[in-house]
């Protein structure tokens, strides 16, 4: 699974992009996604988070309000990744878990998205993808050919709060 970090605060006085905030929108729809993903039986085992501020806290407000017992761990590979090193922070991490989630960000999602399903995504602010990929181990996710299940976007489920 990958999920795009909550809508940013770009109002915020933030010395640089890494450090970038949520806005209220961006924190209440990370906190629904947590609550979908619960309620639609996809928890991730382990949520591998990039280190920037917004997706560091979209990841912990959807674990919190989704009420998963997930393994949160950040890395710092995942801020300005590329597709390949998307897949070896997947790798690196994934160990014995069958579903894992990253978090972070645009563009890369749609690369990866891509790479992995040959689809188009249209990876807005607190977007989930969810993929299925059959590999043998996570290091064999890169060369495996996987469908996109679902595409859950958050506006989809914020009821007229978006």
């Amino acid at each position: 699974m990958v999920m795009r970090h909550g809508k940013s605060d770009w109002d915020a006085e933030s010395s640089d992009d890494h450090s970038r905030p949520l806005n209220t929108r961006g924190k209440q729809s990370a906190e629904r996604m947590g609550v979908v993903l619960r309620e639609l039986g996809l928890i991730p085992e382990l949520v591998v988070s990039s280190t920037a501020l917004r997706a560091r806290s979209t990841a912990e407000l959807a674990r919190i309000s989704g009420g998963w017992d997930s393994r949160l761990v950040l890395d710092e590979d995942l801020y300005g990744a590329s597709v390949r090193e998307t897949l070896a922070v997947a790798a690196h991490h994934g160990g014995s878990a069958s579903r894992i989630m990253l978090v972070g960000h645009q563009p890369t999602w749609g690369m990866v998205i891509a790479h992995l399903t040959g689809s188009h995504a249209e990876m807005r602010t607190a977007t989930v993808a969810d993929i299925e990929v059959h590999a043998e181990s996570w290091d064999d996710v890169g060369q495996s050919r996987g469908a996109l299940v679902s595409l859950l976007q958050a506006r989809t489920f914020m009821h007229g709060t978006e």
